[in-house]
Order: C-alpha cells, then structure tokens, then sequence
C-alpha cells in the first residue's frame, strides 16, 4: 500500500491489483457531470457570474514520474462548463502516458515538443503546433520523441457529454511508467505554466 507521503510526492496511490500502481485520478471520487438545481433566474445569474479566465499556474501537477497533468476546465472544477474537459499534459524528455481508450472524442493540440502517438496499433508522428485526433473508442497512447526536452499538450473533449449519455467506457491498457526516463530523475514540470 502506497503511503499518503508517497502519494502526494508522486502523485500515485494503490490500484485494485496488489502491486499496481495508478495515479489518484483513477480511483478517487469524481463529478463527471453536475446537477442543474434552481430557478432559471437563479441559473442563469450564477452562470454569468463565473469567472471566464482560469490561470494555470493556480493548479497543481499531477502524476509523474514521466507525464503530469492539470485539470483546467471540467464540471468538477468550474460552474461555467457542463459538456467540455481541457487538460495540460506535460511530457519528460523521452517521457509516455498510459495506453488506454475512452468513448469519448478528443483533440490534442501540440504546444511544445515532438512525439508521435500509438492509435489502434498505427503510428502518428506530430510535432509543435499540430492538432491530433483521437477517434471516439481508439485505443491510444501519447510518446514524447524528444530526450532533451519536455512536450507540452493541450488537450480538449466532450468527455462529460458522453458520459452523460452513458457512453462510460473507459479502460486503461497499460498503466503510465512508474519509473522517470532515465537521464531524468530530478525532472519536474514548468512551474510557470
């Protein structure tokens, strides 16, 4: 059993199988989708009421030791978003992230880095300033190619839409490596970002 102390320097906790290792995400309670209780009135004075500008740098990292992310928008997060999910994903030199699918559809857009993608068993390569696609049921998984430098991803889904919808699958392959990249023990990810 992983210890709090461990967990909140790796960002990791125990799975379900004795020895497996995920990242808190995956087993802590979630809002996927949130209830919309109130008047119209009362609604529609809380929504314009929400702030429309979120600072990234307010948010912690989460996961490691070789991808970390940020929740930014989601329904969890934010009154403002309903049906939409954007995350930062950040890559160590050389670094990958879980091989897994979902329902859901999702655009991942290259903000900084090199890399190429596993979808379905064919390779993507992508780079700086790239959009990819990530087709609704494909099993996945996202590899940083640069060993001297960190890839930044933006990511954006109707993840809540779907799972409203109860199109819920979602299974994760090959859990994210829990071990750094070697050559990278010590690195973290922008602070600034």
């Amino acid at each position: 059993m992983t210890t709090d102390a461990e967990t909140a320097k790796t960002g990791h906790n125990s799975g379900d199988q004795p020895g497996e290792v995920v990242w808190e995400r995956w087993t802590k309670k979630r809002t996927f989708v949130r209830a919309l209780e109130g008047t119209y009135g009362e609604l529609m004075s809380e929504l314009f009421s929400q702030p429309r500008v979120y600072h990234t740098r307010d948010l912690k990292w989460k996961g490691g030791p070789q991808n970390f992310g940020k929740k930014v928008i989601n329904p969890q997060a934010v009154k403002v978003a309903q049906s939409i999910e954007t995350h930062i994903d950040v890559f160590a030199p050389g670094g990958y992230g879980q091989k897994h699918g979902h329902m859901n559809s999702a655009v991942f857009f290259v903000l900084k880095g090199k890399g190429h993608d596993i979808h379905d068993g064919k390779r993507l390569d992508w780079e700086t300033g790239d959009a990819l696609i990530v087709e609704n049921g494909c099993v996945h998984q996202h590899i940083s190619d640069n060993p001297d430098d960190e890839t930044i991803v933006l990511i954006m889904k109707a993840k809540p839409l779907f799972l409203f919808m109860h199109l819920i699958f979602q299974k994760v392959v090959e859990y994210p490596p829990k071990e750094p990249v070697a050559g990278q023990e010590h690195y973290a990810p922008p602070a600034e970002l």
